[in-house]
C-alpha cells in the first residue's frame, strides 16, 4: 500500500475495515456495540470529524468503555537497546498552541535605518525563545514508558532507568539528545512562520512570526503563554495564542486498567515477541475530541514502523508493506474478539 497518507493514516484506517468485514463475513456476533468513527479533517484539527462524532455520541449519551485510535506503532529498530518489536501505545498526547509574535516600529526608507528595526527586535525575541526553552520533565507517560522498558535492556541503561531519582539528569540530557527524545520530555518551541516587508528598500513597520509548541502533559496553554511572555521581555512585541487550534494536553490514560491489559494482550497474542509499553504521543489525533466520553482512550495503529519509515510520514515514497498491513489486520481482528465476540 503506497501513497501520500499511507502510514498517516489511510493503512489504518483500511486495516480497521477490512478486520471488521472479515469478521461479519464469517458470521461474527459482538456481545457489546462496536462503532466506527472516521473523521475527514484529523490534520487540521478534526473540529468537523471527529469533534461532530464525539457530540452526536454525547447527545445521544453514548459512553465507550475504551477509544482506540491511531498514535502509536509496532516499532522495529526504533528504541535503543531493544531488538525486539516495540508497541508504542499512546496513553497520552500533547497539547498545541501557536503564539503569534507582533513587533511594531518606525517604518521608513532603508538608507536609513533606527537602531532597531521591526524585523530585528523580532528575531531577536525568536532566538530568546528558542535558547530559553521550557524544561525537561521526565514524568507522566514518559516516566511510564522508561518503567516499561527499563527491564527490558542490558544491566547498565536498566540500572539508570530503575534509580531516575539519582540518575535523572543523565537519562534527560541522553534521551533528550535526539528531536524525537527531546518531545517526550519538554513543551517544545518551533517557529514556523514569518511575515514581514514588502520591498526590499522599504522598513517595515511591523514584523509578525507565529511559533507552534507541542504541550507536554502537567504544562497547560496559559503556562505556555506566560513563558513566552517572560522570555520576549518586550512591551513593543504583542504575543497573542491563536484560539481557533489551541488545546490543553490530553488526560493520561491508566496503564494499569482493563482496555490497557486488552490491548497488550491482544497485540502479544499476534506478535509473540512484541515488548509492549506506555508511551506519549507527540503529535496530535482525533482522539482528544472522545476524551469527554471515556477516560480510557488509547492510541496504537498496528501497523509496523522502522527507522526508514520515519521519514517518509507525510514525505516522498510513503507505503505500508504487504506484511505490515497483514499483521495491523490481524491485530484489529484479535482485539475485537477480545473485546467485543
Amino acid at each position: 500500500m503506497g501513497g501520500r497518507g499511507a502510514l498517516d493514516d489511510k493503512g489504518s484506517l483500511v486495516g480497521i475495515l477490512e478486520a471488521v468485514e472479515q469478521l461479519v463475513t464469517a458470521g461474527a456476533k459482538p456481545r457489546r456495540t462496536v462503532y466506527l468513527a472516521f473523521g475527514y479533517d484529523e490534520e487540521v484539527g478534526g473540529r468537523r470529524g471527529a469533534a461532530r462524532i464525539a457530540e452526536l455520541l454525547a447527545s445521544r449519551n453514548v459512553h465507550p468503555e475504551l477509544v482506540l485510535d491511531e498514535g502509536g506503532a509496532l516499532a522495529t529498530g526504533l528504541v535503543a537497546g531493544i531488538s525486539a518489536p516495540v508497541a508504542l501505545i499512546g496513553i497520552a498526547e500533547k497539547g498545541y498552541v501557536t503564539v503569534g509574535l507582533t513587533a511594531q516600529a518606525e517604518g521608513g526608507h532603508s538608507s536609513m535605518p533606527p537602531d532597531e528595526t521591526a524585523v530585528g527586535m523580532l528575531a531577536a525575541a525568536l532566538t530568546r525563545l528558542e535558547h530559553q526553552q521550557m524544561p525537561r520533565a521526565i514524568r507522566g507517560p514518559t516516566a511510564a514508558m522508561f518503567d516499561y522498558l527499563g527491564p527490558e535492556m542490558s544491566f547498565g541503561p536498566r540500572l539508570v532507568m530503575a534509580n531516575r531519582w539519582l540518575f535523572g539528569g543523565i537519562l534527560a540530557r541522553k534521551f533528550g539528545a535526539t528531536p524525537q527524545g527531546n518531545a517526550m520530555l519538554r513543551t517544545t518551541t518551533a517557529p514556523t512562520v514569518l511575515q514581514a516587508g514588502v520591498k526590499e528598500n522599504v522598513l517595515p513597520s511591523s514584523a509578525r512570526a507565529l511559533v507552534n509548541f507541542r504541550i507536554l502533559p502537567g504544562d497547560s496553554v496559559e503556562s505556555v503563554v506566560e513563558h513566552v511572555r517572560q522570555v520576549v521581555h518586550d512591551s513593543r512585541i504583542s504575543v497573542q495564542p491563536l484560539e481557533e487550534t489551541k488545546s490543553n494536553p490530553s488526560g493520561v490514560s491508566r496503564v494499569d486498567g482493563e482496555p490497557f491489559r486488552l490491548l497488550a494482550r491482544t497485540i502479544r497474542q499476534v506478535v509473540p515477541g512484541a515488548v509492549v509499553t506506555p508511551w506519549l504521543v507527540v503529535g496530535a489525533t482525533d482522539s482528544r475530541h472522545y476524551a469527554r466520553l471515556t477516560p480510557n482512550v488509547l492510541r496504537f495503529a498496528g501497523t509496523a514502523i522502522g527507522r526508514d519509515d520515519l521519514r517518509r510520514v507525510h514525505g516522498t515514497d510513503e507505503r505500508v508493506g504487504v506484511q505490515a498491513y497483514a499483521d495491523a489486520v490481524r491485530i484489529y481482528i484479535q482485539f475485537l474478539k477480545n473485546a467485543v465476540l
